[in-house]
């Protein structure tokens, strides 16, 4: 009569141990999650930041690197064609794999730093004499990642950052 009491406790038991690992895409998925603000002051030495927080899956785990690739991408959407005006590049930590279920996910923060304004030709980037014009500009940035196999994530949309045209 024990024996019957325990079964259906047995039972569960082995149901729970037995959860199968996340089943993501191989290759990175990432959504937008939040910024630390929404505005930031113009300038071109790095004088005002802020927080920008991903969201990413990976189904073989397989993101980060040991050596100097980098392997997350940020875009001022301003300059979609530009030459020259390439993604700004950084490292994520190395992920190491481990067990048989790979898929991990997580966050990621990336600290971003100011840009300048940019006007119409008739003033240069960071240009503070056009504030009485121009006294603000929005921003997107578009982000996306790579794993170490070469696999490039969808991109994602940061929401509007305003920029305070008046400082440098």
């Amino acid at each position: 009569m024990k024996l019957a009491y325990y079964f259906p406790i047995f039972i569960l038991a082995i149901i729970f141990s037995c959860t199968k690992p996340p089943n993501y895409p191989i290759e990175p998925v990432i959504e937008f999650e939040r910024m630390s603000r929404n505005t930031m002051i113009q300038g071109d030495k790095n004088t005002d930041s802020i927080v920008v927080t991903i969201s990413f899956t990976d189904g073989d785990g397989d993101l980060g690197s040991n050596d100097s690739i980098f392997d997350i991408f940020v875009k001022d959407t301003r300059f979609p064609d530009v030459p020259g005006a390439n993604p700004i590049q950084y490292k994520m930590p190395f992920v190491p794999i481990q067990g048989v279920g790979n898929g991990i996910s997580g966050e990621i923060s990336i600290l971003t730093y100011n840009s300048c304004c940019t006007y119409d030709s008739l003033f240069n980037p960071c240009d503070t004499m056009a504030y009485v014009v121009f006294p603000t500009d929005d921003l997107i940035l578009e982000i996306f990642i790579k794993d170490r196999a070469g696999n490039e994530s969808n991109r994602v949309l940061t929401d509007t950052i305003i920029l305070d045209c008046k400082v440098n």
